[in-house]
């Protein structure tokens, strides 16, 4: 798999519903539903127990996601990396989200996520 080989809408179409999905499952601290695209380093990181406590403290700090949209595509052979720009329903400002996607044995997952 290649991403330098694949359109910038190509690869949003991938991952902006697995971006979603972190999304809706972290809203709901629902830690199975969260980590279902993660690949195997990811799940070794993102524990129950950790994902409950960032959970519970950006949803105190900033609220909820809310709106999202994209900024930029970045392509490498094995990997892409996505940025959105990312609102919430609490914190004023605009944030970043970003997400790095991969190919491993034919799946689209996960490799490191974050908000800022």
């Amino acid at each position: 798999m290649n991403f330098e080989k694949m359109s910038e809408n190509e690869i949003l179409a991938i991952a902006t519903p697995i971006m979603d999905n972190l999304m809706e499952a972290s809203t709901k601290i629902d830690h199975e539903a969260h980590i279902r695209d993660f690949t195997d380093r990811m799940k070794k990181i993102v524990t129950k127990e950790y994902l409950q406590k960032v959970c519970l403290q950006y949803q105190k700090e900033k609220g909820f996601f809310s709106e999202r949209k994209p900024v930029a595509v970045f392509k490498r052979p094995d990997s892409a990396a996505i940025i959105w720009k990312q609102s919430f329903t609490k914190a004023k400002g605009e944030f970043v989200a970003e997400m790095v996607l991969v190919n491993q044995n034919g799946r689209f997952l996960c490799d490191h996520a974050m908000v800022f």
